[in-house]
């Protein structure tokens, strides 16, 4: 490592030019790497709902389909929007009430039933079906250009418009992100070092390292809107204190050596040996997230285990050729450090040791019950500000219209009419259900099947498949409607083995069953791996379990609080959080425990040890934590997209209550166990008090 250092301070101009060379296909991944906004992709792709949607796809012309909801228009008008949108490329089908039973048949002879379903006081309905997928580019272009057309008049409903409005407002916000998480650290920075520029440099060389980390998610293929939006701010947060220890170290070793080459030198030795340890236990933190069914997890974790690895190999390498190179700039602009030595705080600490555990045991259950009480919604759309076009056009549906969550039965095709009759009316005597589509009820009205246009009639069946179309009441994602989607799969498999029940709401329902899994599984293997590899960095039998336990008490401080606030969060901030902050922060943990430990094997008692491992490392936690705050805080504020803001927010407390808890409750956990720390831990058999 020394000749590898030493290699990297003789020729760090060349290290940099490498540096930005390689920005440029950073670049060029990145601006290629496609972005995916719609988290149901991400289900497991064996689903009975999924392989519906392959079915309406392939087989009915069906990727995507969006109801419009026209406000006060005519007839003439009415056919000539249809005339213009079946002109795009991406458009199947383009069908309203009048396409069914002609334009002179009155409306008002309609049975009550049937008019409800596409008329309310002078506003209309038509049905847009689309050959591509929910989320593929074409249908999101198509529903661009019909927005692009139209008027206000005209609402354009369905989930492909709301990933539309999604993909809009995120990008449309990303760069802010970054531009409030820069200027964060940057003042957090300022009052933690002793230099203005140097602050600059330490971002710089993240950022770079960010570049790289974007530019490499090309071999994913794509990446999730989420993981784009946090995996900057969250890699700036985790990866910032590598930055702040070499650049202590360089300090430190600069005090004790003339050779400014060979003080970074020793710097690189000294922060490749302290920080492999605390980086794995981040890494294998993220890659915990690649065990959930819900594959959202593996795009995060992919792309922020690669993100910590580029923040440790670039502070091993660009940051030190910076600091070189731009040196007398460092020195000129120093200054008094601003942040306090907490002198107070260590010595409160120990002091009261005793007092903090009490206390910390009698949050402790209170903190576990907010924990297992705080509420958590899957409903997309309440993730998304009211005002955006999808999300106004779903509400206008649910409120005029009374369609709120659409399911689609897929039954075969030979049934015999009278079953279907009997099921359909089965179905409609479920709790919630409000109305039922199929041919058949076509068929009431006395349009025979000859007469119908063949668009109409490869909406309802193919050869293979008879389709119907079954509206509820109650929103996506409720238990109302999930017990409903059951009972409606009850009553299809009683009339036709194969049926499958597919749409939003089954999709929906199946995502609810296997976030509540990845919610429990995903913390036990993130602790389970981490728990793993603190036995070869700490090489105990009893530190790690004292280190992921105080972690995990911070977990249940910040996921409690919500129960206690009336705050509900969305499903995924809920399911990934804990892994994140438990990956995050229990560098912290480790930091003070090693240095405690190489204390008490020199010959120190556990108070002195514990006095001097607090002492220095106090500073180093306060300003990681706040960085680690500040990368998020101000995200988590500032986007109204509430899925990624309120997983900042979390982050953000969780980076404070972390940082809280590992300055205070662990030393005393340390105090408390010092004889059962010794008997366990290699090195420290013999030590005595």
């Amino acid at each position: 490592m020394q000749k590898f250092s030493q290699l990297i301070c003789k020729h760090r101009k060349l290290v940099l030019i490498i540096a930005l060379l390689l920005l440029i296909p950073s670049v060029l991944g990145m601006m290629a790497t496609r972005v995916n906004y719609d988290i149901l992709v991400y289900l497991p792709e064996d689903i009975e709902t999924l392989r519906g949607q392959k079915i309406l796809q392939e087989d009915f012309d069906m990727g995507a389909f969006s109801i419009v909801v026209l406000e006060n228009m005519n007839t003439k008008d009415i056919q000539d929007l249809e005339n213009k949108f079946r002109e795009f490329e991406n458009v199947e089908k383009v069908i309203g009430l009048t396409d069914i039973i002609g334009i002179n048949f009155p409306v008002e002879m309609l049975p009550d039933e049937i008019r409800d379903i596409a008329y309310r006081d002078n506003d209309t309905l038509f049905l847009v079906t689309f050959g591509d997928g929910i989320s593929s580019d074409e249908t999101l272009e198509t529903i661009t250009k019909m927005r692009e057309m139209t008027s206000e008049q005209c609402k354009i409903s369905g989930m492909s418009s709301v990933i539309l409005d999604t993909r809009n407002l995120s990008n449309s916000e990303i760069a802010i992100y970054v531009i409030i998480a820069v200027v964060l650290c940057i003042i957090i920075l300022q009052v933690a070092l002793d230099s203005y520029f140097a602050p600059l440099l330490l971002l710089l060389n993240i950022g770079i390292a960010i570049l790289y980390n974007m530019g490499s998610n090309i071999f994913l293929g794509e990446i999730s809107y989420i993981t784009k939006a946090i995996s900057a701010v969250l890699q700036l947060g985790v990866t910032m204190d590598f930055a702040i220890f070499l650049y202590h170290s360089y300090k430190a070793e600069k005090e004790k050596n003339a050779n400014k080459e060979q003080a970074m030198a020793n710097a690189i030795c000294q922060t490749a040996t302290s920080v492999v340890g605390s980086s794995l236990t981040t890494i294998a933190g993220f890659l915990a997230l690649c065990s959930m069914n819900l594959t959202l997890g593996k795009d995060i974790g992919i792309v922020m285990a690669k993100g910590v690895l580029f923040g440790l190999i670039c502070v091993i390498t660009v940051l030190p050729a910076m600091l070189l190179q731009f040196d007398k700039a460092i020195e000129k602009t120093k200054h008094k450090e601003i942040l306090p030595k907490f002198t107070g705080l260590k010595n409160f600490n120990i002091k009261y040791h005793k007092a903090i555990i009490v206390i910390a045991l009698i949050i402790l259950p209170f903190a576990i019950y907010g924990y297992t009480h705080t509420g958590v919604y899957y409903n997309l759309d309440k993730s998304l500000p009211n005002n955006l076009p999808g999300v106004e056009a779903t509400n206008i549906l649910q409120e005029k219209f009374g369609i709120v969550s659409t399911e689609v039965a897929l039954v075969k095709s030979d049934m015999p009419e009278n079953q279907m009759t009997e099921m359909l009316n089965k179905i409609e005597k479920v709790e919630g259900i409000e109305w039922t589509l199929g041919y058949n009820k076509l068929a009431e009205l006395g349009i025979p099947k000859e007469i119908l246009p063949e668009d109409i009639l490869s909406i309802f069946e193919n050869g293979k498949y008879q389709m119907v179309v079954i509206n509820s009441k109650y929103e996506m994602a409720t238990d109302e409607l999930n017990h409903q989607i059951d009972e409606i799969n009850t009553i299809l498999k009683e009339y036709d083995e194969n049926a499958i029940l597919a749409g939003e709401g089954p999709l929906m329902n199946d995502l609810v069953e296997i976030a509540d899994h990845d919610f429990n599984s995903v913390n036990i293997v993130s602790i389970a791996v981490i728990l793993v590899i603190m036995i070869f960095v700490l090489k105990s039998a009893s530190l790690q379990i004292i280190l992921i336990g105080i972690i995990e008490f911070a977990i249940f401080i910040n996921m409690g609080i919500p129960a206690y606030t009336n705050t509900i969060l969305p499903f995924v901030a809920s399911i990934v959080i804990g892994t994140i902050q438990l990956g995050a922060t229990i560098d912290y943990a480790i930091l003070i425990t090693t240095k405690y430990v190489g204390l008490r094997k020199e010959g120190k008692d556990k108070k002195q040890s514990i006095d001097e491992a607090l002492g220095t490392s106090i500073s180093s936690i306060v300003t990681s934590g706040l960085c680690f705050f500040g990368a998020t805080f101000g995200v988590g504020v500032y986007s109204k997209i509430e899925m990624i803001g309120s997983l900042c927010s979390l982050m953000s407390r969780g980076a404070i209550i972390s940082m809280i808890v590992v300055i205070t409750v662990l030393p005393a956990f340390l105090l408390a166990c010092d004889k059962l720390i010794c008997k366990t831990t290699k090195g420290m058999k013999e030590i005595k008090e």
